[in-house]
């Protein structure tokens, strides 16, 4: 059984840059996607950026050109390299990963077969 452990969450100034890390552990996930969503207070949970097996990413339109998603496969971890970081970013952030769909990602709305327990990301103006 694949678990998923956050880290790297805080609070920062808008502006300013933040790096979350996923650790694998308990098993190897092999050939997966990966990805990261967010969960604001009062709202739905929301794609923030997937990396297939491959490493082609995806990213949502509200993060693209300021996040990046990197993986490490040796280090068994997934990475989310946060910059000009806003208000609006604040949220719980999800590492999730899946291992149904031959390293790809499932289908946007499709649920995720592990997911981590989140990381708190605040962003102060």
């Amino acid at each position: 059984q694949v678990q998923l452990l956050e880290s790297g969450g805080g609070s920062v100034q808008a502006g300013g840059s933040l790096k979350l890390s996923c650790v694998g552990f308990g098993g190897i996930c092999i050939e997966c996607g990966m990805g990261w969503y967010r969960e604001a207070p009062g709202k739905e949970r929301e794609f923030v950026s997937t990396i297939s097996n491959d490493g082609t990413t995806k990213y949502s339109d509200s993060v693209k050109g300021r996040f990046t998603i990197s993986q490490d496969v040796a280090k068994n971890t997934l990475y989310l390299q946060m910059a000009g970081l806003k208000t609006e970013d604040t949220a719980v952030y999800y590492c999730v990963a899946d291992d149904r769909f031959g390293g790809n990602p499932p289908s946007l709305g499709y649920p995720w077969n592990y997911e981590g327990r989140g990381t708190q990301v605040t962003v102060t103006s």
